[in-house]
């Protein structure tokens, strides 16, 4: 018997004794007939934090006061404000403050990260990605573009993983099975950490273990798993990763993004296009000709930062810091796990209605169910819409929740699915 209730009082409960619960306050809700609505769209875009309108007007009032000289007189020093984001954005992602970089947008740091390791040899046998058949499309486009970029084929040079028959995940052993069967002819494995679609979270030391061994590189679209899952990319040993700050960070759309070069590549001849801005800081302002890389992360970095964008995202990043991604994960796998028994319990009443295709396993999944509906899924995401629910639609037939730990309840878990026991 389950020790979930399908009661106000208890959901209210569970959020009484969340030590989380307090973060919840420090966003703005949009709002239906006059109350908070059900923000479960958090992996699209996460809410934006009340203390956003203060960081970006202190940057704006230095702007108005300093002028260029922002760049060394503001609060926070233009010229080295990325860097203010280095050591909390280490911690969120598991690294060393070496191997992470803020800059750019999440598929430019894709092709920046493609370039360095995507080189297959001109005439060789080492030419093929590998990933997941559904990645999220951006990163479709950047593989075979990148592939057609070295002369290559894309119908023959990108691989793309299909679950079994009558599945909707991948396993990990049919995965690291398809890489040693790949063998020499790979080139690099790259995955979402978690699959845009259907909340799966892979195995990311695994896949990098099997990678190495077959002599590919690897990396990880982390779109959907940064400010999701407890992430140890330094650990787990994956050569890159790249992820963007306006889902689960709550940065702001198109919010600055992220990018994660291991350890064992720094200071290396690692193959990149270059621009000033990763040119050694110690000497960027000489103007030099020849390129003088930054013996960490930064070396990818081409361009200045941006800093309004950084504004919000350093408010975000401190918020991450206060709660802790192992708390965070914590309550996540409590949360998600709440609305997974309340929807299976809808469903179950319902001639099996929905169809939760996320993993349940919480070592497979982060904030995120994604529903498969048997019947007029489009009417009842409308009517949900209509009451006051804010979550995603894919089609054909395929409905998107996220409760983010951050800021969402186990109340919201309980609104959630009453509202949609009444759309049915």
């Amino acid at each position: 018997m389950s020790a979930y209730q399908n009661t106000l009082d208890f959901a209210r409960a569970l959020d009484a004794a969340d030590p989380l619960r307090d973060f919840r306050n420090e966003f703005h809700f949009p709002q239906h007939e006059g109350k908070p609505v059900v923000y479960f769209a958090g992996n699209s875009l996460g809410l934006q934090p009340k203390a956003a309108a203060a960081a970006l007007k202190q940057e704006l009032d230095d702007w108005a006061t300093f002028g260029v000289e922002g760049h060394f007189n503001a609060k926070h020093p233009w010229y080295s404000y990325h860097e203010e984001l280095t050591a909390s954005t280490a911690r969120l992602v598991g690294a060393l403050p070496e191997e992470v970089v803020v800059m750019n947008q999440l598929t430019s740091n894709l092709h920046f990260l493609l370039v360095s390791f995507y080189r297959p040899p001109h005439g060789g046998k080492r030419v093929k990605i590998l990933c997941e058949q559904r990645p999220f499309p951006s990163d479709t486009y950047a593989f075979a573009s990148q592939i057609q970029f070295h002369d290559l084929d894309p119908k023959t040079c990108l691989v793309e993983m299909v679950p079994r028959s009558g599945e909707h995940t991948l396993r990990t052993e049919d995965i690291t099975q398809k890489i040693a069967e790949l063998g020499d002819e790979l080139a690099l494995v790259c995955f979402g950490a978690v699959n845009f679609l259907t909340g799966q979270a892979f195995d990311i030391r695994a896949i990098t273990e099997a990678a190495h061994k077959a002599g590919a590189n690897v990396g990880f679209d982390l779109a959907h798993a940064a400010g999701n899952l407890h992430l140890k990319l330094h650990d787990d040993g994956p050569d890159f990763a790249c992820w963007c700050s306006y889902k689960y960070l709550n940065s702001g759309p198109g919010g600055v993004a992220g990018a994660f070069v291991h350890q064992r590549h720094l200071g290396k001849d690692l193959q990149r296009f270059a621009g000033w801005w990763g040119h050694d800081k110690k000497e960027r302002f000489k103007m030099e000709r020849e390129f003088k890389p930054m013996p960490t992360a930064e070396a990818l970095a081409v361009s200045n930062a941006p800093v309004l964008p950084m504004a919000v995202h350093r408010v975000a990043l401190e918020q991450f810091d206060r709660a802790g991604m192992e708390r965070l994960r914590a309550k996540s796998i409590q949360l998600t796990g709440y609305l997974r028994w309340l929807i299976e319990g809808i469903s179950a009443a319902n001639g099996s209605i929905f169809n939760i295709i996320t993993p349940s396993d919480p070592a497979n999944n982060g904030a995120q169910l994604s529903i498969l509906v048997n019947g007029d899924g489009r009417s009842i995401f409308k009517r949900i819409t209509e009451r006051g629910v804010v979550c995603d639609w894919r089609e054909p037939n395929v409905l998107r929740m996220a409760p983010v730990p951050m800021y969402n309840s186990f109340e919201d878990a309980f609104r959630f699915a009453a509202l949609l026991q009444d759309c049915i």
